[in-house]
């Protein structure tokens, strides 16, 4: 036999000395490589495409050098604004989905699978059909009053006395997400073709047409909601050994449960109002995070960030790059790499079950 071998730790100290942070090596080591790849994509983003920029002329345009107003345009209007609204929108979703799966203590709760994007889908198509002359800066708004409503209304159908199940939580988080998705394809099928275009193009999930607009307002929900999810994610352990538990140890579970799954919604409604529903990101990237390294839950929050990112980043790339001159939707590529993942995650969780 071996002896385990024990896990090392950075400790930061402030000044003073009286605050204290002892933090798992292997975690921020992962940080580090994720934050390496993520910067790896960005490159490869800026550089490929119809109009292919080589490095060196990247990085003299990156540093505030014209080297001609056509590549000085391309990188600056059209790549960095795409490269960063995917990175937020991908951590954005992992977010949420890593708020829901501890709030649910479901390991298979994602916005997209549960109607969270459906329903602020739902809101922003409603929206753009009926109230077409309605200020873009209120679609994160209208698409948050869509996303709570379903949450809530997942959460009060799939309760049970005898506590939370897994498979009756994601039925019926299926039903819903399907009849919401009925209720907006009709809209698109009776509203004003010329409205109906501009909605349908926003609902594949795609961040083709996204500006530095888009940036902003994704940065400003971003600047709120993750001081909130990294406030709470003491709480957020505590959750994790059971309500019973919970209570015992003096957590306010009631409350926990409000903010997070409002922090949750709120992470998923800002991204698909700005770019559309990502099937799957926010189901694959907690699990990743977890996988990549095992640490706390501040660790694991930031891990699950930065695999929403590289995911979506990723995804970006390849349907922009991988089929050109045709451009797939970035939510395409995640829905497809996410149905195997999903149905995987679906079996090992039936297999406990019957344990």
């Amino acid at each position: 036999m071996t002896a385990a071998v024990p896990e090392r730790h950075v400790v930061l100290r402030a000044a003073n000395e009286r605050i204290a942070l002892r933090l798992p090596a292997r975690g921020l080591v992962a940080i580090g490589i994720l934050g390496a790849l993520l910067l790896a994509i960005w490159a490869l983003s800026l550089t490929l495409g119809s109009y292919d920029i080589d490095l060196a002329t990247l990085v003299t345009t990156l540093s505030g050098t014209t080297v001609s107003p056509p590549i000085d345009n391309v990188v600056w209007q059209f790549r960095m604004p795409r490269a960063l609204v995917a990175a937020l929108a991908g951590a954005m979703m992992a977010l949420s989905g890593g708020a829901m799966q501890n709030v649910t203590r479901n390991g298979l709760a994602d916005p997209s699978l549960i109607g969270i994007s459906q329903g602020a889908a739902l809101a922003v198509v409603s929206a753009i059909v009926v109230f077409p002359q309605l200020n873009f800066g209120w679609r994160p708004v209208i698409a948050f009053g869509g996303a709570l409503g379903v949450a809530v209304l997942v959460q009060v159908l799939s309760f049970q006395r005898r506590g939370n199940n897994t498979i009756r939580f994601i039925l019926l988080g299926i039903g819903v997400s399907a009849f919401i998705s009925s209720i907006t394809s009709a809209m698109l099928t009776y509203g004003d073709l010329d409205r109906a275009m501009s909605a349908l193009s926003w609902l594949a999930g795609s961040v083709n047409a996204a500006t530095w607009t888009d940036v902003h307002i994704l940065s400003a929900w971003c600047l709120v909601l993750v001081p909130l999810i990294l406030a709470l994610s003491r709480i957020m352990s505590v959750l994790r050994m059971g309500e019973d538990t919970a209570i015992g140890l003096g957590a306010s579970v009631r409350w926990a449960r409000y903010g997070l799954i409002c922090v949750g919604v709120g992470f998923a409604a800002a991204a698909t109002a700005i770019v559309g529903p990502l099937g799957f990101v926010g189901l694959i990237a907690p699990h990743a995070a977890r996988r990549i390294a095992r640490s706390g839950i501040g660790i694991h929050t930031l891990l699950t960030g930065l695999c929403g990112a590289v995911l979506v980043s990723v995804a970006d790339l390849i349907g922009r790059a991988a089929f050109a001159p045709i451009q797939l939707p970035a939510g395409l590529i995640t829905s497809i790499i996410g149905v195997p993942v999903f149905i995987y995650l679906l079996q090992r969780a039936s297999a406990k079950s019957h344990l």
